[in-house]
């Protein structure tokens, strides 16, 4: 989303889903099953760690890696070397047990691009510390959550709902450890919002399931069940007279037709990195 402050992220690629990776990486966590569906749920998590390097330079491997070496090995991706071959040839295996398996949003109906992105926590590794590519990703930064939203808020940076709600619920974990619990807490369910055209002088707004406007009448997420637009931005809100609500994990699913291919990643370690 061009402009916008985003997570590293980005679509599966063939390599991704090498049988290979079977025994050249760490079992992930199995909740990643939950949000998998038709696509494979290893190389959901294989892509979520390739995209996360090049755009973001971190890498979970095992031994570890750091500095010029993440670098080096970015640098055999552009050249067409697969990630799988660059870590065999240095005796790695890809940590995909780190990966802590968050959110799936969906977009809305309305748009006429249209991805089932599969959000994820990584808690730093040790002697890295992340920064932009300048190629896909022009700037960077840590923080923490409530500081971007604060900065979203006067209009310093946009938020995408999915961003938006992501920072929401991290800002109320105190560190990491926190935030990893409040991963497991999370449904894992399809969250696909519905744009409602405002009428007479409401305004537009974008609501979740659990929303009275919303086509799902269970709410798949905590916080405010819409994003109104105001002002230029999507602020967080609930329905009138609805009140808070949580999300429950008993939840059916539900059947989606979109191309499964992408996968959206985030980075935390006390902050948030884009």
């Amino acid at each position: 989303m061009g402009g916008a402050l985003v997570f590293p992220g980005g679509k599966v690629d063939p390599s991704d889903l090498d049988p290979a990776w079977e025994t050249a990486a760490n079992a992930a966590d199995a909740r990643v099953l939950a949000m998998a569906e038709r696509t494979s749920a290893l190389g959901l998590c294989v892509a979520a760690c390739r995209e996360t390097l090049e755009e973001g330079r971190i890498l979970p491997v095992t031994p570890g890696a750091a500095g010029a070496e993440l670098d080096a090995i970015a640098a055999e991706l552009v050249a067409g070397t697969p990630l799988l071959d660059a870590l065999a040839r240095r005796g790695r295996r890809l940590a995909l047990d780190r990966l802590a398996p968050f959110a799936r949003w969906v977009t809305p109906v309305a748009e006429s691009r249209r991805f089932d992105a599969r959000f994820f926590l990584l808690p730093l590794p040790e002697g890295q510390e992340g920064r932009h590519d300048e190629h896909e990703t022009t700037m960077s930064l840590w923080a923490r959550p409530a500081d971007v939203l604060d900065a979203a808020a006067e209009g310093r940076f946009f938020l995408a709902p999915p961003t938006s709600r992501t920072l929401e619920l991290l800002a109320g974990e105190r560190d990491v450890h926190g935030a990893l619990a409040l991963a497991r807490r999370q449904t894992l369910l399809p969250i696909c919002p519905e744009f409602v055209p405002g009428e007479g002088d409401a305004p537009p707004f974008i609501a979740l399931p659990g929303d009275p406007a919303h086509s799902v009448r269970e709410r798949r997420v905590d916080g405010p069940s819409r994003y109104v637009l105001r002002d230029g931005r999507f602020a967080a809100e609930d329905a009138p007279e609805f009140g808070k609500g949580f999300a429950s994990p008993d939840v059916p699913g539900v059947e989606t037709s979109l191309d499964e291919r992408d996968v959206a990643t985030s980075v935390d370690d006390g902050g948030s990195g884009t």
